[in-house]
This record gives C-alpha cells, sequence and structure tokens, in this order.
C-alpha cells in the first residue's frame, strides 16, 4: 500500500516510513484477524470452561449455594462471584488485616446474594470494595424498589 508522507514534517517521515515497513497494509491485517478468528474463539471458549470449571470447584468446596436468575446468565454469574469473591479474599485476608473469623463473616454475607445478574454486575469492583458492596445488597432498607430483580 502506498503511503503519502507529505503531510508529516520532514523531521518525523523517516521514522514513520520504518514504522509503516514493519506493519501489514489494513487489507492484509483484516484478512490475518479474520482468519485467525476461529482460534481465538476455540481459545476463548476453553478459557470460558476453564474458568467456569473452577467456579464450580470453588463454589462446592466453600458450600455456595446455586445462583439465581435467567439460564444464559448463570455460568456468567458462577464466574463473576468465583472472581470477585477470590480477588476479596486476596486483598482482605491474605494481603490485608483480616483474619479468618473477618472472612466467616462476610462469607455467609456472600451467601445471601444468590442473584446472578449482582454479581455480573460487580464484575469489575475492586476485591477491597466487595464488604462495601454485600453491606449495599444485603441491607433491609434500601430506599428504592430494585426492578431488576
Amino acid at each position: 500500500m502506498t503511503h503519502n508522507l507529505s503531510n508529516r514534517p520532514a523531521d518525523r517521515r523517516a521514522g514513520y516510513a520504518r514504522w509503516l515497513e514493519g506493519r501489514d497494509c489494513t487489507d492484509c491485517w483484516k484478512a490475518a484477524r479474520d482468519s485467525d478468528t476461529e482460534s481465538k474463539e476455540a481459545w476463548l471458549a476453553a478459557k470460558r470452561a476453564e474458568e467456569q470449571q473452577a467456579a464450580r470447584e470453588w463454589a462446592e468446596q466453600f458450600d455456595m449455594p446455586p445462583l439465581e436468575g435467567p439460564e444464559r446468565a448463570l455460568d456468567w454469574g458462577e464466574r463473576s462471584r468465583h472472581q470477585l469473591v477470590t480477588a476479596a479474599y486476596s486483598a482482605l485476608v491474605s494481603e490485608g488485616t483480616w483474619d479468618e473469623t473477618d472472612w466467616a463473616v462476610l462469607e455467609d454475607k456472600i451467601r445471601t446474594v444468590d442473584r446472578a445478574g449482582w454479581w455480573i454486575d460487580q464484575r469489575d469492583a475492586e476485591g477491597s470494595d466487595l464488604p462495601e458492596l454485600l453491606d449495599a445488597a444485603t441491607s433491609e432498607d434500601t430506599g428504592t424498589e430494585n426492578p431488576f430483580r
């Protein structure tokens, strides 16, 4: 592919030309990306299956209740719960100041939130935020009705 370098300052043309030499043209890049879609999809499916297996084993080991919600959200919710709770344990107990007694109280609260959608919504939260998130989710007087329940 031909690039017009006249719109670049003279002192930046050579460097940009060298950078372009190491890159595929747009058409080649798209072709390579599209041909690799199958392997990416296979990799992603394998990664999801591995994460799902780990989440199920964890839920069984720590006696977590099954989640409720639409069928299509259950696996995602399980993975999200597993990832957030293990991140919280790491942040609060392993690296933080909590002991196992503190964690046991939080773990009981974790078991009360069984809505897959809630865990999916919290998937990007920091592990250290879990106690506050659970307090909000389990408080009796939230002031508003949750239309998504």
